[in-house]
C-alpha cells in the first residue's frame, strides 16, 4: 500500500469544496448545533464579514463552523491541506514522517509535525471497543515487542551498557484477531497481571487464545482455551497454534517507526499505535480502499482536541 494521491481532487485545492466535503462527513443528516445538539433551529449566516461555513443556532444563539468540537477548531490550517495530510497518512502502509508531510503539503516542519499528531489522535479509539475481540470460533494471537534503538547505534554518549534485550525500551503489547482487527497499547511491564488484565477486559471468553510459551501467558488457560508455541526449541506452528499474524503486524510497525519515523518518544507512542492499529484494521485486505480510509480517519476527528495548552473554557 502506498501513497497515492490524485492532487486533481478539487477536496486538495479548493477552499469551498473542502469545506462542504468535511461537512457531509460530519453532518450526513444536515448541520445540527455542536453545542446544545439542536437540528431544527440551525440557520445559515449569510455576509462577507463571517464567510462561508458559518451557522447560527437559534436555541442557544451560538454561531459555529462544523470544525468547532474537533481537532481542526482554531486552525488556521486550511481544510484543503487537513484532508491531503490525512489521505496521504491513511494511504502509506508504513507511515508517512513530518518531513515528508512538510515537503508534500507545503508547510513549516513543525506545523506538519503537530497536523500528524492531530490526525493520529483522530484514529484512536476507533479500534475495537473493549470486549469486543474474538468470540465463539475465533481466534486472537496475543504477543509483545520492544520499541527502542540498538545500543550499539546510539552515540557513545548515550549507550547504557545495563540495556540488554528488553531493558531500556518502550513495550507495546498487542491483539490480533486472525482475519480482522488488531487492538495495541504501550504498556509499562509484561507481567501475567499486568497482560491478563487487558486480556479480560478486551477479550470474549469464548476466544482460542494463542501465544508464545513465555512465563507471563503460562495461566492463561483459566481464562481462555489457551494453546502456546515454543519458540525457543524452534517451534513456530502446531497445528492451528501460531503468533504468526501477531508477528507479522508487528513487522509492519517496526519496519515503518524504523524507516519512516526514525524515533518515537514515550509520550507520544500511544498515537503512533494508534495509527498502524486504523491502517491495519482498515486494510485493502478487508476491501477498504484508501479514499474509504480517510473518510473514516476524518469522521474520528470529532470530539478530540490537540492543543499545546488546553482550550479555555468559556
Amino acid at each position: 500500500m502506498t501513497a497515492t494521491v490524485d492532487l486533481t481532487n478539487p477536496i486538495f485545492t479548493d477552499l469551498e469544496k473542502a469545506r462542504e466535503h468535511f461537512e457531509a462527513i460530519r453532518w450526513p443528516n444536515g448541520p445540527h448545533c455542536p453545542f446544545c445538539g439542536s437540528f431544527d433551529r440551525v440557520a445559515t449566516l449569510g455576509g462577507k464579514s463571517m464567510g462561508p461555513g458559518w451557522y447560527h443556532c437559534k436555541d442557544c444563539r451560538r454561531k459555529f463552523t462544523a470544525a468547532v468540537g474537533t481537532i481542526y477548531e482554531r486552525s488556521h490550517i486550511p481544510m484543503t491541506k487537513w484532508l491531503l495530510a490525512t489521505h496521504l497518512m491513511c494511504a502509506s502502509k508504513k507511515g508517512m514522517s513530518a518531513h515528508q508531510l512538510h515537503w508534500m503539503i507545503g508547510l513549516p516542519y513543525k506545523t506538519a509535525w503537530f497536523m500528524a499528531h492531530r490526525i493520529r489522535e483522530g484514529m484512536r479509539d476507533l479500534s475495537p471497543a473493549p470486549g469486543s475481540m474474538g468470540g465463539e470460533g475465533k481466534t486472537v494471537e496475543a504477543d509483545e515487542t520492544f520499541i527502542g534503538g540498538k545500543e550499539k547505534n546510539k552515540h557513545r554518549n548515550k549507550r547504557n551498557a545495563g540495556n540488554i534485550g528488553g531493558t531500556g525500551k518502550e513495550i507495546a503489547f498487542s491483539l490480533v484477531e486472525r482475519g480482522g482487527r488488531v487492538r495495541s497499547q504501550h504498556i509499562p511491564d509484561v507481567t501475567a497481571k499486568t497482560l491478563r488484565e487487558i486480556l479480560v477486559s478486551q477479550l470474549d471468553r469464548d476466544t482460542s487464545l494463542m501465544t508464545d510459551d513465555a512465563g507471563q501467558y503460562r495461566h492463561m488457560h483459566r481464562d481462555f482455551r489457551h494453546e502456546t508455541v515454543n519458540h525457543g526449541t524452534g517451534e513456530y506452528v502446531r497445528g492451528e497454534a501460531h503468533t504468526n499474524t501477531v508477528e507479522g503486524y508487528f513487522s509492519i510497525l517496526k519496519r515503518g517507526i524504523t524507516g519512516t519515523y526514525h524515533h518515537v518518544s514515550q509520550q507520544h507512542l500511544k498515537r503512533y499505535l494508534a495509527e498502524f492499529d486504523f491502517r491495519y484494521n482498515e486494510r485493502a485486505a478487508l476491501d477498504v480502499t484508501d479514499v474509504e480510509r480517510a473518510t473514516k480517519a476524518v469522521k474520528g476527528v470529532v470530539g478530540k482536541r490537540v492543543t499545546y495548552q488546553q482550550p479555555s473554557r468559556r
